[in-house]
């Protein structure tokens, strides 16, 4: 009887685990910050592997901390209690009504559906707002824009959207001497405990560089930062990114979640990555592999 020893699918899997040990060995008691968004988030296949994918990490000595996003599942949410809602600069104008559904969707069922989806995978994960301990302390997101006309420029009111002013490493370290993974919902809790909403990019980024984590890494719907020719940049430097930006090969969504990993790699985050969430597995194919995937962005 052949004991398939020899079969090339068993031989493929050994030399990928063969490939993964050094990266295990090297990122054994990192922080890994991962922030999970996109249509990745839609699918339920994606959703099922994201988790395996979390735990595996987790199992191999690795401490990820999950920040998700749900603007989809907000708007939909909005959309069928007739709350109108609207955009400035690809930012919700968020009112005191508009809070309370985000902080319902985000910290409610969102939160724990991907926290069910780990701890069905074999993990352990708890799900937080980030009120909880005040984990996220947020202040109010101030945004001006310049009138192109008369050259004045005014400060637009985004209402209770705000970006974070301290975080509570402390919450998240306990967690992380525990065995638990944390699954962040991006709500921000001010000075006066009132609620804000806060991007998930910005959240996850100044999650990272608080708790110098070894690697940032943002799940888009796209393959990674594209050239002036649509072919994916593997790597960049902080200086190259930032150029890029400045000459227009780099424009649109990108920008923002850009300037989220430039910002986390300036605060000693030691590199940040956007991935393609679509991917199966795209989590593993970075970390575990010498090809990688998606775009990484760190000081060579």
């Amino acid at each position: 009887m052949s004991s398939g020893a020899d079969k090339p699918e068993h031989l493929a899997t050994a030399r990928t685990l063969s490939e993964a040990l050094p990266y295990m060995r090297e990122y054994a008691g990192a922080t890994f910050v991962i922030k999970y968004g996109g249509h990745a988030m839609g699918d339920d296949d994606l959703a099922a592997r994201f988790a395996r994918d979390v735990v595996l990490i987790k199992q191999v000595g690795i401490n990820p901390v999950v920040v998700h996003g749900g603007g989809p599942q907000i708007g939909d949410m909005l959309e069928r209690l007739a709350i109108k809602s609207e955009f400035v600069d690809g930012l919700r104008v968020t009112d005191k009504a508009t809070v309370e559904i985000v902080e319902m969707v985000l910290s409610g069922s969102i939160n724990k559906q991907v926290v069910t989806e780990i701890n069905r995978a074999g993990g352990t994960a708890i799900g937080l707002s980030g009120k909880d301990g005040r984990l996220i302390e947020a202040r109010r997101l101030r945004r001006s824009k310049r009138d192109p006309d008369s050259n004045i420029e005014r400060v637009l009111d985004l209402g209770f959207v705000g970006e974070p002013s301290q975080i509570n490493p402390r919450l998240l370290r306990t967690l992380a001497e525990s065995h638990v993974i944390p699954v962040i919902a991006p709500i921000g809790v001010g000075a006066d405990g009132e609620t804000y909403n806060i991007n998930a990019d910005t959240a996850a980024g100044a999650v990272a560089a608080t708790l110098d984590a070894a690697k940032l890494i943002m799940l888009t719907d796209v393959a990674g930062v594209l050239d002036g020719d649509g072919a994916l940049i593997s790597e960049m430097t902080p200086e190259q990114a930032a150029a890029r930006m400045t000459d227009g090969t780099i424009t649109g969504g990108m920008i923002p979640k850009l300037e989220t990993c430039l910002w986390a790699v300036d605060r000693g985050v030691d590199a940040a990555h956007i991935l393609d969430g679509r991917v199966p597995h795209v989590l593993l194919l970075e970390i575990f592999t010498e090809a990688g995937a998606g775009t990484k962005i760190h000081r060579f």
